[in-house]
């Protein structure tokens, strides 16, 4: 039921690995939404990853295949027409005109602020923080989203707490509150 909730990914949130990977592995079987993107948010994620965070760009190039590869029907075209219609922040009608496209009814953004409450209703799309995101899928299934956090854990031989504290520089509040409920 849930599995098939459609959500677009900012580029601020690809780029950031730890809240992208928890996301992306939320969107693995038994997934509970459909991580959706365009080629124009991938290349604004590979410039961050390069000219801002410094990555190899071996390792860029490599998270970009494993992207597409891993979602091969995430990316979305055709939206370029619908962004003459757009008034939300210039810098990011692409995303809007690609969660139109993609009939996506949720933008997932560190950058509320380009996507106004009502630039975005009429097309029956909200947008919200990945923290506040997060947050709402941890009340609807607290076990999935903890497996996935111990699955993240595992895989860099840490403690699901540690996981949670390095993801607290960028979701304080969703962390805080897993911290809590596994204290």
């Amino acid at each position: 039921m849930r599995a098939d909730y459609r959500i677009f990914l900012d580029a601020c949130v690809l780029a950031n690995f730890g809240v992208c990977d928890l996301l992306l592995r939320l969107s693995e079987r038994p997934r509970l939404i459909l991580p959706h993107w365009s080629a124009e948010v991938l290349a604004e994620v590979r410039r961050t990853h390069l000219e801002k965070l410094r990555w190899p760009a071996a390792l860029a190039e490599t998270f970009q295949t494993e992207l597409r590869n891993a979602f091969p029907d995430a990316t979305v075209t055709g939206y370029e027409v619908l962004m003459p219609a757009l008034n939300n922040h210039e810098k990011d009608r692409h995303v809007l005109a690609a969660a139109i496209q993609g009939n996506c009814p949720l933008i997932v953004t560190f950058n509320q602020k380009h996507f106004p409450d009502e630039h975005l209703r009429p097309w029956k799309i909200a947008a919200s923080h990945p923290q506040d995101y997060l947050l709402v899928l941890y009340d609807m299934e607290p076990t999935q989203v903890t497996a996935c956090l111990g699955a993240i854990a595992g895989k860099r031989n840490l403690e699901i707490q540690d996981i949670l504290i390095r993801l607290g520089k960028s979701v304080p509040s969703f962390s805080q509150r897993l911290l809590d409920d596994l204290a």
